[in-house]
């Protein structure tokens, strides 16, 4: 009885596991949601999500959500070694800065993963990492980023969303300092708001802005982006 119940939980184990990996390859054709727009269905919140592709996000925004998230995205394979040396003698490694948290770190974890401080969280979101980086191209992978991230306090996901609530247009009509207002909502879109942008965050915005050009070329030298 014990020996066929190990084994049924051994079997679901490895169904769960599988998910995320088919999933990854799935989600290289088909717009994928977040867990937590999974989490808002389930509870009855509202989520308002309109997907665009790349192409349709102005350039400047992608620059400043590089410049500000991941600088090195691409360079790295999904996980930033050079940045989680940078930080190791300050950081247990769990809540460590969001520039050694990669973009592609941060999309397993908001495709499958869960929010807050956690060991085993970290230790998902490694492997998870890699394996996105490996099977899906860096184009991709930000154009999901950009549809997914949690953008407004009420429920708006994605870039257009957020463009919309904030500014009244969408994602392709941003301003540098719009780009720059709404990325540097990204880290806490409850309590930071590019529609009325307090000062703390007015003097971000300027200095994400001050540093998009000292970045170079190689910034989005991955995604083959226009203008």
């Amino acid at each position: 009885m014990i020996g066929r119940w190990v084994r049924r939980v051994a079997k679901a184990a490895l169904l769960l596991a599988l998910v995320p990996l088919v999933l990854t390859i799935v989600y290289n054709i088909v717009p994928p949601v977040s867990t937590l727009m999974l989490a808002r269905w389930a509870t009855l919140r509202p989520v308002e999500r309109d997907w665009v592709s790349l192409n349709q996000v102005s350039p400047v925004l992608v620059r400043s959500v590089l410049a500000s998230e991941d600088a090195r995205f691409c360079q790295h394979m999904g996980v930033d070694l050079v940045e989680l040396n940078n930080v190791i003698d300050d950081s247990d490694g769990l809540d460590a800065p969001r520039g050694a948290s990669t973009i592609t770190m941060q999309l397993a974890k908001n495709l499958f993963l869960w929010n807050g401080r956690s060991v085993i969280r970290k230790g998902l979101e490694f492997p998870l990492a890699l394996y996105i980086d490996f099977v899906m191209s860096k184009r991709r992978q930000m154009e999901i980023y950009l549809n997914i991230a949690e953008w407004g306090p009420n429920g708006q996901f994605g870039i257009e969303a957020a463009a919309r609530r904030a500014f009244g247009r969408g994602a392709g009509e941003l301003s540098g300092r719009q780009a720059a207002l709404l990325t540097v909502m990204l880290p806490n879109p409850h309590r930071r708001d590019a529609a009325k942008p307090g000062a703390g965050v007015a003097r971000l915005a300027v200095r994400l802005q001050e540093r998009i050009p000292r970045e170079g070329g190689d910034l989005t030298s991955c995604l083959g982006l226009g203008g």
